[in-house]
């Protein structure tokens, strides 16, 4: 009994050292500039590489906690790292307690936190019944975090989204806060804000928040350049920004620098040549660093040797292939018209930059525009054929495809392209100069084959004679 009461005085006394510390400072260092957790995507060499430019802090990407329990190899790839890969906090995403404090026991050696993840709103977490769409489900959530809370021996945070309404995303966080979560990272978006209808973040919301809790808080949205991340620092009060996105197209984003895409390209294919990386997480982060690049006239080529291959060898060659086209124009040897594309950049493209979208509002109406266009095509459209004269659809439709294959013989069948015993037109491959059913039926009765048509009635029957053989040989011996 005695026992049982000092365990339970530690484990309470562990919680509430954890509570009444200030992780943000006393472990993680103080960091303001943090790379999010980004699924195939925040892996080690990618971390090291953002570590290096500026970044104060990683996530590892987002890891299944029932698959990181029963996976060992799983297990081993989600936790790899070096000294220089610290601080570090792991993310996990799951809705069970138990099993999502299994899984952190497990990662508690190799970092400095644990992270739940209330933020991803894909369809594979609607699915899954984790990420933003437990944020419905206060009981679990409460139950999640004081179980990994109480615990752990290292401090639990969440990263999460936004209500639409502000005083109900502040009963959320503090609710989190309440449970045992140490710090907390607000998205700014709702969960419904996602692809092409993602938007703006709110950081009215995110500075609510920030007035109403009392662990250090990180904010995440909107931050595509330092100047941003600053910017809302000072206008929310958080401690730190995260960014996402903006880093996967300048992961010197926190240096204030828009290097040639070439530049972390090749120091990125260096560290995965020390930190292997799946060939989908390099092309991933690749496609996204010659984003503007890539989109150009005469790339074509590299982007299909990207696309394709998957060896280092190859990913190199684009790099480089791309460096060399490149380079005279970046060391002012050529002069770049920004008129000799479509684009319309401040930047020139080899340089990285954001990503920018268009608002939810101008994809809505792009998508609305493209509708009526399609609807006043069938409605006013007119068909004519070569001599000028108004035809229906369906003829113009049956003309274009002519016209798309000449030589196929036309519809209209001539008698000598019929069947000798029906209307019906004849197979050019038969035998016998006649359809489908008739050979069928001719075979059947003359005991013949036709390979045209593949009416194989002698085969078969020979196939059947000798089957019946053996048969009756098996018959006779038993």
């Amino acid at each position: 009994m005695n026992n049982t009461m000092e365990i339970a005085t530690t484990e309470t006394r562990n919680v509430s050292e954890k509570a009444n510390g200030n992780i943000w400072r006393d472990i993680l260092g103080s960091p303001r500039y943090v790379v999010a957790p980004m699924v195939d995507a925040s892996e080690l060499a990618w971390r090291l590489l953002c570590r290096r430019h500026g970044s104060h802090l990683c996530y590892t990407p987002m890891l299944h906690s029932s698959v990181f329990c029963r996976d060992p190899k799983y297990r081993r790839e989600a936790l790899a790292s070096c000294p220089e890969d610290r601080p570090l906090i792991v993310q996990f995403c799951g809705n069970d307690p138990k099993i999502l404090l299994e899984a952190a026991l497990l990662a508690e050696p190799y970092c400095e936190a644990i992270d739940i993840n209330l933020g991803c709103p894909q369809a594979i977490a609607k699915r899954g019944h984790y990420g933003a769409f437990l944020q419905d489900d206060w009981e679990l959530l409460k139950n999640i975090v004081s179980t990994l809370s109480q615990g752990l021996k290292i401090p639990v945070t969440c990263k999460l989204r936004i209500f639409p309404e502000i005083s109900k995303t502040i009963d959320y966080a503090r609710m989190l806060e309440d449970a045992g979560a140490a710090m907390l990272t607000v998205h700014g978006r709702t969960r419904d804000q996602k692809g092409p209808l993602t938007g703006l973040a709110s950081w009215e919301h995110i500075k609510a928040v920030r007035a109403h809790v009392k662990v250090p808080m990180f904010a995440n949205g909107n931050i595509q350049t330092v100047q941003d991340a600053d910017r809302c620092m000072q206008e929310t009060n958080v401690e730190g920004v995260m960014t996402a996105e903006g880093n996967l197209y300048n992961p010197f984003i926190f240096e204030g620098c828009y290097p040639p895409a070439w530049e972390p390209a090749l120091e990125y294919l260096d560290l995965v040549e020390r930190y292997p990386a799946p060939s989908s997480y390099i092309r991933g982060h690749l496609f996204k660093l010659f984003q503007h690049i890539l989109c150009l006239p005469g790339n074509e080529e590299e982007r299909g040797n990207l696309a394709r291959n998957s060896t280092m060898e190859s990913f190199r060659g684009v790099v480089e292939a791309l460096r060399a086209r490149y380079l005279p124009y970046h060391e002012g040897c050529l002069s770049w018209d920004p008129q000799s594309s479509d684009y319309n950049l401040k930047l020139p493209p080899w340089l990285c930059q954001p990503y920018v979208r268009d608002s939810p509002q101008e994809h809505l109406n792009k998508i609305e525009a493209k509708k009526m266009e399609q609807v006043n095509n069938m409605v006013k459209k007119d068909y004519k054929d070569e001599d000028g004269n108004e035809i229906s659809r369906k003829r113009s439709k049956k003309l274009r495809r002519i016209a798309r294959r000449p030589n196929r013989q036309d519809s209209v069948k001539r008698s000598s392209d019929l069947c000798t015993d029906c209307p019906n037109p004849l197979g050019f491959k038969c035998e016998y100069k006649l359809c489908r059913q008739c050979c069928r039926k001719k075979c059947f009765r003359e005991n013949l084959d036709c390979p045209g048509h593949r009416n194989l009635t002698k085969t078969r029957r020979q196939i059947a004679i000798e089957f019946a053989v053996k048969r009756q040989d098996i018959d006779s011996v038993k």
